[in-house]
């Protein structure tokens, strides 16, 4: 009876309401959908890409090919992962998601993510959001990556520990730095959460967050997890910037 109702109330809502997709604002069946015009631009992260951050690569590499900067600077992390490229086509789901309220969104991204990570969760133990610091927090009213990692908790049965890292001071927004401005912003910007130090220990973690810019975010929350005695950090992003003037 209680699903049945369910049911209704939806029906009822969707006739007041209709879901419309999050890029184009076009009607579509079910909320969280995207239209068709809008998944025609999006642009899918597929091999070949680099092995360590997963830089997609425009030509054919070797298997376990690193991209230059991942041979220079080796990242603290195992690998990370990325189901869309941060582009003109993705830009307005992410940020609606991000910083309109558009949180619905979230249901659109699971087999996408699913895809890009079904190598690797397997060896996870955990799934970890990176954090705001509580001011943004407060003046965004949630934040982004743990929403999508509690969605990716009830997809994958794996458990996520949403406040497993805090953010120790509140660092600038990134958004026009380049790559050394972001590795300093960031640098001790992270602590895990004493309550989990001893559960953590020997353990695999995935980061979860938006976007993966140039890494210096999730870099330094794996150094933080590792210093900790996390045993693996894996890091799964809904999309990441490949090119210049993005993210």
């Amino acid at each position: 009876m209680q699903t049945i109702l369910k049911e209704t109330a939806s029906q009822l809502i969707n006739l007041v309401l209709p879901p419309r997709c999050v890029i184009s604002g076009e009607v579509v069946d079910k909320q969280g959908m995207i239209s068709a015009s809008a998944w025609r631009e999006l642009s899918f992260i597929n091999e070949p890409f680099c092995n360590s951050c997963g830089f997609p690569f425009e030509f054919e590499v070797e298997d376990g090919a690193l991209c230059a900067s991942c041979l220079d600077y080796p990242p603290h992390f195992e690998n990370a992962r990325a189901a869309l490229k941060y582009d003109d086509g993705s830009r307005a789901l992410i940020l609606g998601f991000k910083h309109a309220d558009k949180t619905y969104a979230v249901k659109s991204f699971m087999p996408w993510m699913n895809r890009a990570a079904q190598n690797i969760f397997q060896h996870t133990d955990i799934l970890m959001p990176v954090p705001l610091h509580y001011t943004r927090l407060i003046s965004r009213r949630y934040n982004q990556a743990a929403l999508i990692s509690s969605a990716l908790a009830k997809e994958t049965g794996i458990p996520t520990i949403n406040d497993g890292l805090k953010r120790t001071r509140a660092t600038v927004s990134q958004g026009y730095m380049d790559a050394k401005g972001r590795y300093k912003n960031v640098k001790k910007a992270f602590a895990v959460n004493k309550r989990y130090k001893n559960s953590l220990k020997g353990k695999a973690v995935m980061l979860i967050d938006d976007v993966y810019t140039t890494g210096a975010t999730v870099n330094e929350c794996a150094k933080t997890l590792k210093k900790a005695g996390v045993n693996e950090v894996y890091v799964l992003t809904l999309a990441r910037a490949v090119k210049e003037g993005f993210g």
